[in-house]
């Protein structure tokens, strides 16, 4: 299926809702704007649904026909979810991916979209709206950062480095029980690990350069699809803890992203043992 789109145009909608929903309520939250959906760290405000609202509304006239999956519409209503699995074209879409710091009044959250064609990750955008700049990646064509009035810079992966030296940002929290603190020992090997709550600044810091590796348990599309697309792009090795590749339709199966395979393979071996 051969899908035409600007992804400049999806890019300025993640910017225009933020502009409109999310930027106005920071710092600026009532007590009935902020709630619960799971757990007291797991929260939606509302910015988060203003802001989904607001590019879904917009979405026709940047890829016309496409399945629009939101975290927030997801929320509502569960049955959307599977529907990914089997759509020609999708767009997912995580309205304010660091809730838990856009409500606690921390400038560390982001607005990011993917594009799903045939069951692949085809493009990825993570918009941050404090820097007012993107990073974003069509497949095949590299990496780029681009905004904030500077010009476009393609951005590359760490090279790879020994085990003692890797810095990287490791999400914990959904680990198996069983093995959580084994693996937070393992942490130990290396320089430094650690978590912004929010995986589009910790996507963006790898695709520069800045970090050797990545590591979620749970992969909801919303928070991983841009992202891995544009690790990979910058030159990262991206897959599941079994070695295979990460796809749209996975929930499951953990994800580790590093700079080449050999690294992949050493910090699945040396530090996130679960077998």
């Amino acid at each position: 299926m051969t899908i035409n789109f600007d992804i400049n145009a999806l890019a300025f909608l993640l910017s225009s809702a933020a502009e409109a929903e999310i930027r106005p309520r920071f710092r600026a939250l009532g007590k009935d704007d902020i709630r619960e959906k799971t757990s007291a760290i797991d929260l939606v405000t509302e910015a988060d649904v203003a802001a989904e609202r607001f590019i879904k509304a917009g979405m026709d006239a940047v890829l016309p026909g496409a399945l629009f999956i939101g975290e927030e519409s997801v929320a509502a209503d569960p049955a959307l979810l599977p529907k990914l699995a089997d759509a020609d074209l999708a767009v997912i879409v995580d309205p304010i991916d660091g809730t838990f710091n856009f409500a606690a009044g921390v400038p560390l959250f982001g607005v990011m979209a993917s594009v799903v064609s045939g069951g692949e990750t085809i493009a990825g955008v993570i918009y941050d709206p404090m820097g007012d700049d993107f990073v974003l990646a069509e497949k095949g064509a590299g990496a780029w950062q681009t905004g904030g009035h500077r010009p476009a810079a393609r951005l590359k992966a760490a090279d790879a480095v020994p085990l003692a030296e890797m810095t990287g940002m490791a999400s914990t929290g959904f680990l198996p029980a069983d093995k959580r603190a084994g693996i937070m020992a393992n942490l130990a090997k290396v320089a430094f690990a650690s978590n912004y709550r929010c995986a589009a600044h910790e996507y963006r810091t790898f695709a520069a350069g800045h970090v050797h590796f990545l590591m979620y348990n749970k992969l909801m599309p919303w928070d991983h699809l841009a992202g891995t697309l544009i690790s990979q792009e910058a030159g990262a090795h991206a897959a599941r803890f079994d070695g295979s590749p990460y796809l749209p339709r996975h929930v499951e199966g953990g994800l580790l992203i590093a700079p080449d395979k050999d690294s992949w393979e050493m910090m699945r071996r040396e530090v996130f043992v679960l077998d």
